[in-house]
C-alpha cells in the first residue's frame, strides 16, 4: 500500500524538468487555488451524501492539493513539507493546552474533564494571542475574504460577539430583521435598484445572525434547503406528463405538493 512518502516523490516526479507532466510544470500557487477550491467543496459533498468510498477518494484529492503547494514551496525555497507539519502540529499542541497541558506531543493530559464553555473561553484567548503575534489588532483581521459569503458572515458575526457586540436574545434578532425587512420593502416601493440589493445584502446578514444564534450554521442549512429544493423540482418533472413550462401556475403548485408528500413517505 503506497503511503504519503509515496506520493511526494510522485509530486517530485510529475514536477520534474526534464521528465515531469507539461501541466504540472506550469502551475503555481494562483492557478492551483481554483481547483483547490472545487476539490474541497467535492469532499463535502461526499461527506453530505454519507458515501464512505467517496470521502476517501476525496480526501485524497484534497490532500494532494497540500503536496502540491508544498512542493512549489519548496522548489522556491520559501518552505518545505515539513515545516508545514512542524507548524501545524505546534499550533494545535497551542490551542488545545486542555489536552496536551505542557505544550508536549508525548505528554497528554492525564484524564482531567474540562468544561466545554472554559475551552470555548480559552480557544478565543489563544486565537486572539495569535492575532497579536501577527501584528493583526482588529478583532476582524485574520478572517479571510475569500471565504463564501454566508460563512464569512457568519464568522464576522461571531468575532463581533466575543467583544459583547451582540444581541443578548432571539428577540433582538427578530426585531432587527423585521427593521431590515421593512427597509427592504421601502427600497422596493421607491424603485432605487442600488438600495434595494443593499437592503437585501442585509436582511440576509441578519437572517445568518438568527441561524448562529439558533447555533446553526448558515451555510450547511442552505446547501441542505437547496438539496431539498432540487429533490422536489425532479419529482415535479417525473410527475409530469408535459414539460413544466407548459403548465398553468396552479398545476405547478399542485405538483409541488404532490412531490412533498411523494418524498415525505419515501422516507
Amino acid at each position: 500500500m503506497y503511503n504519503l512518502d509515496d506520493l511526494r516523490t510522485l509530486m517530485r516526479c510529475l514536477r520534474h524538468p526534464e521528465y515531469g507532466c507539461p501541466w504540472d510544470l506550469k502551475q503555481s500557487y494562483q492557478t492551483i487555488a481554483p481547483h483547490t477550491l472545487e476539490e474541497c467543496y467535492e469532499l463535502i459533498d461526499a461527506i453530505e451524501s454519507g458515501d464512505t468510498d467517496q470521502i476517501r477518494q476525496e480526501l485524497g484529492d484534497v490532500l494532494f492539493q497540500v503536496v502540491f503547494y508544498s512542493q512549489l514551496a519548496e522548489e522556491s525555497g520559501d518552505f518545505s513539507f515539513a515545516q508545514v507539519t512542524d507548524e501545524i502540529v505546534r499550533k494545535l499542541l497551542r490551542r488545545h493546552p486542555h489536552v496536551f497541558p505542557e505544550g508536549e506531543l508525548d505528554k497528554p493530559a492525564n484524564g482531567r474533564k474540562v468544561d466545554e464553555a472554559e475551552i470555548k473561553h480559552r480557544w478565543e484567548a489563544i486565537k486572539s494571542e495569535e492575532r497579536a503575534a501577527k501584528a493583526q489588532t482588529g478583532v476582524l483581521d485574520d478572517i479571510p475574504a475569500a471565504l463564501p459569503a454566508l460563512k464569512r458572515a457568519q464568522k464576522l458575526q461571531k468575532r463581533a460577539a466575543t467583544v459583547g457586540f451582540d444581541w443578548s436574545s432571539l428577540d433582538g434578532v427578530f426585531e432587527k430583521l423585521d427593521e431590515e425587512r421593512a427597509e427592504l420593502a421601502e427600497a422596493i416601493a421607491s424603485g432605487d435598484s442600488e438600495a434595494q440589493a443593499e437592503e437585501m445584502g442585509d436582511l440576509i446578514f441578519v437572517v445568518v445572525n438568527l441561524a448562529r444564534h439558533l447555533g446553526v450554521d448558515a451555510e450547511t442549512a442552505l446547501r441542505a434547503a437547496n438539496r431539498k429544493f432540487e429533490t422536489r423540482f425532479q419529482q415535479m418533472e417525473q410527475s409530469s406528463d408535459k414539460p413544466l413550462g407548459e403548465l398553468s401556475p396552479a398545476t405547478l403548485e399542485s405538483l409541488w405538493e404532490g412531490a412533498k408528500k411523494a418524498l415525505k413517505q419515501t422516507r
